[in-house]
């Protein structure tokens, strides 16, 4: 009869245990998605591979889409909510983290560096890729490294860490740069392949997706020595403890299970839209630490 009483009570506890959680014990972003029965996400419109659209769908994709999509499915399950609807809601460099803040957006998982300085107004998840700040220009220009831009038109991206960056060299160097800041990825690029500007400053994972929708690839390199090493992570409310575990959790189990080298080899050793041209751009011994062990800290931080 113990026996019996003990077999009964293993079988309760772990019916418990795989219980979805009620509304009643939710608090923070999780019970908001229970309750309006729908999640949105942050996504970009020319963050190329990794969020963007590849169509006139207007239907975001991308390695950090297909990531997000991971967590849609693990939140589902948290809830037990197969049905649960899915938002989207586009931002920019500069409206991103005000809209996970002011709850317009659920989570947003693009090409978001995690920094210090971020971390005061967000939390970001466990790391999802590592880039080194670098520069595109024609193969022509005569522009190889950062010194070489002395005096010259530069494009960045607003709101990014590469405008920061950028900024600050040009005044502790005195090197007479005309820095440009364009309002997304999109209009950096075309600046750049106008002739507007010599160099495009930007995370060299980008750069490289910009150059897979120029007019002629080929005429375009990335170089330059790595201004930084940034990890970018997906955003959440800051404090929201319960949510970011959820999103950590789904994020890990997929570096853990292999399934992200099948993700990273879609969108960076295999054509993507729009052209349907391959980045060739291997992952890195950083990213592959980090797929090895996960972590939510900053790369000045590590």
């Amino acid at each position: 009869m113990r026996t019996f009483h003990r077999v009964l009570s293993v079988a309760i506890a772990a019916a418990v245990l795989s219980t979805p959680v009620t509304a009643a014990e939710l608090t923070g972003t999780l019970k908001k998605i229970k309750d309006s029965g729908t999640i949105t996400l942050g996504h970009r419109d020319s963050s190329i591979p990794f969020s963007y659209f590849g169509d006139n769908s207007r239907q975001p994709i991308g390695y950090s889409h297909d990531l997000q999509l991971k967590v849609v499915e693990a939140i589902k399950q948290e809830l037990g909510m197969p049905d649960l609807k899915v938002r989207y809601n586009l931002v920019t460099s500069q409206t991103r983290i005000p809209l996970v803040q002011n709850g317009t957006v659920d989570l947003e998982c693009g090409s978001t560096t995690n920094n210090i300085e971020r971390q005061q107004q967000v939390d970001f998840s466990v790391g999802i890729f590592e880039v080194g700040t670098r520069l595109l220009t024609k193969k022509t220009s005569g522009i190889n490294d950062f010194e070489d831009l002395k005096g010259k038109n530069v494009v960045t991206t607003a709101g990014t860490t590469s405008e920061r960056l950028i900024k600050s060299m040009n005044a502790e160097k005195k090197m007479g740069m005309n820095v440009i800041s364009a309002k997304d990825h999109g209009e950096s690029f075309l600046m750049l392949e106008s002739n507007r500007a010599v160099a495009f400053m930007m995370d060299d994972a980008l750069l490289a997706g910009e150059m897979a929708k120029a007019k002629k690839p080929d005429d375009w390199a990335v170089v330059g020595t790595p201004q930084s090493f940034e990890i970018y992570g997906c955003m959440v409310r800051k404090g929201d403890a319960g949510f970011k575990q959820v999103v950590d959790k789904a994020i890990s189990a997929t570096f853990a299970s292999g399934e992200i080298n099948d993700i990273y080899a879609k969108w960076f050793l295999q054509p993507v839209p729009p052209k349907g041209l391959n980045l060739s751009f291997p992952m890195s011994d950083e990213l592959k630490k980090l797929i090895a062990n996960p972590t939510d800290k900053s790369a000045e931080q590590i």
